[in-house]
């Protein structure tokens, strides 16, 4: 089952960063990151499907380190396109969204049945369920694009994104350190 959402994540990133380059979209460049960060993850996190619990817990926090990188990367991006302000080509932006959260979507209702299993498929679940959202977003940012005729909606969607990426990163490092550093018992 992970080789197939890495599969399906690979070919979901080489689709949207092409849209993302073709129609100089921030919010399909941030979503490209995040599906490239989470093909790298479930390569790591099949890595150590049946490794101990500690082995698990420190793929996890380099899972956390990951996702941070993804949105030390879209935030860049932000700061270049604030002072570069263009509208996205919509058609591109729209179509490579729909077909981004279809592929979402489907890894979503794949990894469901696992996502509380250790500490490992949980940061996978959170992984793709952080792609959903993102795929509402970016569709919302092609719809907001094309309404107003602006960069902007495209950008605020990319920060609203970045703020998504670090709180998943906050989230997925804070299990992995609890899982490798538990707080001792009081006695």
């Amino acid at each position: 089952m992970l080789v197939l959402v890495l599969v399906i994540n690979a070919l979901t990133f080489l689709m949207m960063v092409t849209a993302a380059a073709f129609s100089g979209s921030s919010s399909l460049l941030s979503g490209a990151l995040d599906n490239l960060g989470d093909a790298l993850t479930y390569a790591l996190s099949l890595a150590v499907v049946g490794a101990a619990c500690a082995a698990k817990a420190r793929v996890a926090l380099f899972k956390g380190v990951l996702i941070s990188g993804a949105a030390v990367a879209v935030a860049v991006q932000i700061l270049w396109r604030l002072s570069n302000v263009e509208t996205p080509v919509v058609e591109i932006m729209g179509s490579a969204a729909l077909l981004n959260l279809g592929a979402n979507l489907a890894c979503l209702r794949l990894l469901y049945p696992y996502r509380n299993s250790d500490v490992n498929m949980s940061s996978v679940w959170e992984c793709s369920r952080n792609d959903v959202m993102e795929g509402f977003a970016v569709i919302a940012a092609a719809a907001a694009v094309w309404a107003f005729g602006s960069g902007w909606p495209d950008i605020l969607i990319a920060i609203a994104l970045l703020i998504l990426f670090m709180r998943s990163a906050s989230r997925v490092l804070r299990g992995a350190w609890r899982e490798l550093y538990p707080a001792p018992s009081p006695n």
